[in-house]
C-alpha cells in the first residue's frame, strides 16, 4: 500500500526531468542554426576571399580605404591609394575586393584546362651561360668569367644572392624586374 505512490512517483520525476531539458535542448538547436552556423560560414567566405587577393586587385579596408594592390607578402600586402602614394595594410582587414583582375588568356570560364606552358630558363641565365638548377660555385665561376661585362653585372648580383635569386626562379624575369626595378 506504501510502496506503490513512491514508483509512481519516481517515474513521473524522469519524464518531467526529460520535459524541463527539452526546452534547453531546442533553445541551443535554433542558435546554432540562426547564429553559430551563418557566422561559420562567413568566416569561412572572407578567408577564401583573402586567399583569392593578388596583385592588381581593387580592395576596400575596414576603415574605408580603397586601394589597388601592389604587393602580397604573406599576411601583408602594399596598396597604392594614389599615384605614387603607398602604405602596407594587413591583408586580414580587407573588407571587400570591389573588382578582380582578370587572368592574362582572356580566355572565357568555360572550365577548360590550362596548356601548362613548359618554364623557359630567365634571361640572366642564358646571360652568364647557366642552367636554373646551377649551384653557387658554377655561378661564381661564370661571374668570374663575366667580370667585364655591364650587361651581365645585373644577372650576377642577382644569382649571387640567395634570397634574390629564389624569388627570380620563382616569378621568371619580367615580373621580377617589373617588382624590382618598378
Amino acid at each position: 500500500m506504501f510502496i506503490s505512490p513512491a514508483y509512481a512517483q519516481a517515474a513521473e520525476g524522469g519524464a518531467s526531468m526529460i520535459m524541463q531539458m527539452a526546452p534547453l535542448v531546442l533553445i541551443f538547436v535554433v542558435f546554432y542554426f540562426l547564429l553559430i552556423r551563418p557566422q561559420q560560414k562567413k568566416v569561412k567566405e572572407h578567408k577564401a576571399m583573402l586567399d583569392a587577393v593578388k596583385r592588381g586587385d581593387v580592395v576596400v579596408t575596414n576603415g574605408g580605404i580603397i586601394g589597388k594592390v601592389v604587393t602580397v607578402d604573406g599576411n601583408e600586402m602594399g596598396l597604392e591609394l594614389a599615384p605614387n602614394v603607398r602604405v602596407k595594410a594587413v591583408k586580414g582587414m580587407i573588407a571587400e575586393v570591389r573588382s578582380k583582375t582578370e587572368p592574362a588568356s582572356g580566355g572565357g570560364g568555360g572550365g577548360e584546362a590550362k596548356a601548362v606552358k613548359p618554364k623557359e630558363e630567365g634571361a640572366y641565365y642564358k646571360a652568364l651561360g647557366l642552367k636554373a638548377d646551377a649551384s653557387a660555385a658554377d655561378i661564381a665561376a661564370a661571374a668570374a668569367a663575366k667580370t667585364g661585362d655591364a650587361a651581365a653585372q645585373d644577372a650576377i648580383e642577382t644569382l649571387k644572392d640567395p634570397v634574390k635569386r629564389k624569388l627570380y626562379d620563382s616569378l621568371g624575369h619580367d615580373e621580377y624586374l617589373s617588382r624590382i626595378k618598378g
